[in-house]
């Protein structure tokens, strides 16, 4: 494609040169002129150039054919235009490192000592999770990272690759490749194919850039660190909602990661094994060394003198064994010695700690290498590689439970008894070593479904260790008897040991989701961990978590009310857990699109109220954003770097905030909470006939034919608001460029508010209101009423469609000023630049997508049959999506 005069960036300039040159060479000079004219022209109109307004656009004139031609010609360059500002780091924050955090804490008088004690206890997890938003194919994303590979070398002024090709010829031959490689799939995503995306990203970023990170940091600290820094998954686990995570899925999810990560050490244990090749003729070798080195039954007289060798031979025999036993197979090169499988991870560190200490002799091999960063590997992943959370909701915990009360003789009908009553119930069961299940009784499918997934977690703490599963969340949390419940089913599988000194070995998570659970979130709290047996578990264990959604409490409440909320209730829980003498530990349930908790992780944890941090938090990781953050080992180092840094600084930094300031702004925040919660509960609940408007005007039919993932797009067979998930809520509002989930209601809010002056004093002073109106910002910036006002013509209804379009589009101009007021810009994304830019380039080419498929959505809506009709709708949700980037 012709270079883009909006763009100062080389890499987009190049890359989109070459596009150009494969759409040429494979779709022909007219199919290249055709899409050249169509570029051309909307660039024209978004720079605002005389007449282009009037000029034809040249999408009537597209064959159906030529219009799939058309997508993802533009999907591509959209893509390519991500990978080139990634490797300009547009989205890099300023000094979002961990060696920029030790200085600014320095300068507040904080030094190396208590941020190594904070690293003692804490905690950093970023989970990833199989919620769908990621619409492109894997084979899309790797071609991408090839070519960011490529681009790299030619960086380095490299000609040719290792390979011997030309750098620039292999580049155009990857983007050949993509341009030949199928958009779509034709399968639905199945658990396996979500485990197997997910490991890709923990076999090929996660395992090698961790152990780097942590030689980087402790350079920083001049001290090692713990490993505090660990990732986790939801994918094999979570089953909330979907029927296709079984116990057998879940055995796959963690045989297979354990294959992963076992097949790495392998890897790494040859590797060194050809390269220590030291001798005892040229230095002594320390006993331990030389132990390892006659127990390896390594009797090859070529490496007599080479005791590091035949050490690690053993080491490598042995964890060839713990392979077969712990995967059911023998690994791709297994050890011809018989040995001993190690019985946990931590005796396969020792022999590799007694190997390092061998050559901790002062030389510069004793500065850690490949040896340290293996070592580092395994006190991070273990054997399990990555811990996997379970997740279920808490109805049919219930009724579970009340099968298993009636079948047993204990209580006939649980569900009638209120709260305390259930509570009394429940706590005798768990003091009572008798299990309620019987190898006699039948039960229905989903309490046998239920059982078999505890039943497997047992086996696996059996097989991998404690490590391979800790937490179990309980979706829609609302009373104490929803996590007594858990208890009760672990109990059954003696995962909860009942006794004078009770034992849990997986952690009771309650999920606070709506606005009203969030409200409820301190008093349950205050009840949960007041109950002695909790308690006694919770002080064993040092901390107790408490997830908080940001999904379905922005569907619930609308953007600011979500935000507020979820704020207000991490500080009413921080004096609950004061009282109990534990740790808090938060779990942010974040999604990629700011209607979803998206945007900036940095400035997000910086947010946070004062002491709710404390150096333990986990953070879910879904869809594109997995993608974006971990897709290459650069940028996985820097998102880890920014989580890691803010965290310390959220968890050491002096609170800048005075408490009056604080309690003022608190304060206004609650007026703004409360106005913009009815306006927008007026608008999405209160209007009749809205969920008509929302189905007809977006493609939310539409995009459940992607098949971007496992899990069903509703809770329930309903057409209801309140049953649909938030993932596909918030997609469709910004395929349609509306992107309500993220404003609506703010603008209500702030022109409501009389003291404009103390709302500019909340956005230069408090970083909760900061982040949240750069957050907004970002999402106004990226809709456009304009294209929007063509979805809302699929309305059928003439009169609904003026009458809540109108509300919306008011809604908009009416939140876009109110912002530009508070911030004291004349235009949005005034003061930031570097995304100004980004999102101007991208506009051009999401216009005529947008178009197009709202043309190719009455089409099919009509009827026609053309099978190419639906691929291109299909097509353009996923070049849009691709051209917005956290649109999900």
């Amino acid at each position: 494609m012709a270079t883009l005069a909006i763009t100062n960036n080389p890499d987009i300039r190049f890359l989109g040169r070459l596009l150009g040159d494969v759409i040429r060479a494979y779709g022909g000079e007219e199919l290249f002129k055709r899409i050249e004219y169509i570029r051309a022209t909307s660039v024209d109109r978004h720079r605002g150039v005389a007449g282009a307004g009037k000029i034809d656009s040249g999408l009537d004139r597209l064959s159906l054919d030529e219009t799939l031609d058309f997508v993802r010609g533009f999907m591509l360059f959209s893509m390519l235009a991500n990978l080139a500002e990634d490797r300009q780091g547009v989205a890099t924050e300023k000094d979002a490192d961990v060696a920029a955090a030790l200085e600014r804490l320095a300068k507040a008088g904080i030094g190396r000592e208590p941020v190594m004690a904070l690293l003692d206890h804490a905690l950093v997890s970023p989970v990833l999770t199989a919620h769908p938003t990621e619409v492109r194919r894997k084979s899309m994303i790797d071609h991408k990272n090839r070519i960011a590979e490529l681009m790299a070398l030619r960086d380095q002024g490299a000609e040719e690759t290792p390979d011997g090709d030309q750098v620039e010829e292999a580049i155009l031959r990857q983007i050949a490749l993509l341009w030949q490689t199928r958009v779509l799939r034709r399968e639905k995503l199945g658990v396996p194919d979500e485990v197997e995306t997910a490991l890709s990203y923990f076999r090929d970023v996660f395992l090698p850039v961790l152990p780097a990170l942590y030689a980087r940091w402790d350079r920083a600290l001049g001290d090692r660190a713990p490993s505090f820094l660990r990732p986790g998954s939801w994918i094999g686990g979570d089953r909330d909602g979907n029927p296709f995570v079984t116990a057998e899925s879940m055995r796959f999810a963690l045989a297979r990661a354990a294959e992963t990560v076992l097949d790495h050490y392998l890897e790494s244990v040859h590797a060194l094994g050809a390269e220590l090749s030291i001798s005892t003729e040229h230095t002594d070798v320390p006993e331990a060394v030389l132990a390892l080195a006659e127990a390896s039954g390594d009797t090859g007289k070529s490496r007599s003198d080479e005791p590091y060798r035949r050490a690690l031979t053993g080491i490598y025999a042995r964890l060839s064994a713990t392979h077969e036993q712990l995967v059911g197979k023998k690994p791709g090169r297994p050890s011809p010695i018989a040995a001993t499988p190690y019985a946990h991870p931590n005796a396969f560190r020792e022999d590799l700690a007694a190997v390092a200490r061998g050559l901790s002799n002062g030389g510069p091999l004793a500065t850690g290498g490949a040896l340290g960063r293996l070592i580092r590997a395994v006190e991070t992943f273990g054997f399990h590689l990555a811990t996997l959370d379970m997740r279920q909701n808490s109805a049919i915990h219930e009724r579970v439970v009340a099968e298993l009360l009636q079948s047993a003789g204990v209580c006939d009908d649980y569900a009638a008894l209120d709260e305390q009553a259930r509570i009394d119930l429940l706590r005798r069961e768990l003091a009572n070593a008798r299990p309620l299940t019987s190898p006699y009784a039948v039960y229905s499918e989903e309490t046998a479904t239920e059982l078999a997934i505890v039943r497997e977690a047992a086996a696996a703490h059996a097989r991998y260790g404690r490590d391979c599963i800790r937490h179990y969340i309980v979706s829609m949390a609302q009373s104490v008897s929803d996590l007594l419940e858990v208890h009760v089913l672990l109990k059954e599988a003696g995962l909860y040991v009942p006794g004078e000194t009770p034992q849990a070995h997986i952690m009771a998570i309650p999920l606070f989701e709506t606005i009203a659970d969030l409200e409820a979130a301190p008093p349950i709290m205050e009840a949960w961990l007041g109950l002695p047996e909790v308690a006694a578990i919770a002080a064993a264990r040092g901390h107790q978590e408490v997830m908080i959604g940001y999904s379905d409490s922005n569907k619930d409440g609308g953007y600011l009310t979500s935000t507020w909320q979820l704020s207000r209730g991490s500080t009413a829980l921080k004096p609950v857990f004061e009282q109990s003498g534990l740790a808090m530990q938060l779990f942010h349930g974040r999604g990629g699109a700011v209607g979803r908790g998206g945007g900036s992780s940095f400035s997000a944890i910086l947010a946070q109220p004062p002491g709710t941090v404390q150096g333990r938090i986990r953070i879910t990781e879904q869809g594109e954003v997995i993608a974006a953050k971990y897709g290459s080992p650069e940028s996985a180092m820097t998102n880890l770097e920014a989580m890691t840094s803010a965290t310390l600084l959220a968890s050491l930094e002096p609170e800048r905030l005075a408490p009056a300031d604080a309690e003022r702004f608190a304060a206004a925040m609650d007026q703004l909470s409360d106005s913009a919660f009815r306006a927008y509960r007026g608008l999405v609940y209160e209007t009749p006939g809205f969920t008509t408007f929302f189905r007809q005007m977006t493609p939310i039919a539409e995009i459940a034919g992607l098949k971007i993932g496992s899990r069903p797009a509703s809770r329930k067979k309903s057409d209801a608001i309140e049953d649909l998930r938030a993932i596909p809520w918030v997609f469709s509002w910004a395929q349609a460029r509306v992107m309500l989930p993220g404003w609506y209601g703010v603008g209500a809010a702030l022109d409501a508010f009389e003291d404009k002056g103390l709302l500019r004093e909340m956005a230069s002073a408090w970083p909760l209101f900061r982040a949240t109106l750069d957050n907004m910002e970002q999402v106004l910036a990226k809709s456009d009423m304009g294209i929007a006002s063509h979805y809302a013509a699929l309305v059928e209804d003439a009169e609904l469609r003026e009458a809540i379009f109108g509300r919306i589009k008011d809604g908009w101009q009416q939140t876009q000023d109110g912002l530009l007021q508070v911030t004291r810009q004349t235009r949005l994304l005034e003061k930031h630049p570097l995304l100004d830019t980004s999102i101007r380039l991208r506009l051009p080419y999401i216009e005529p997508l947008n178009l197009l498929q709202i043309e190719l959505m009455k089409r099919h809506r009509a009827g026609e049959a053309d099978p190419r009709i639906g691929e291109g709708i299909l097509l353009s949700i996923n070049a849009i999506a691709t051209a917005l980037r956290n649109s999900g």
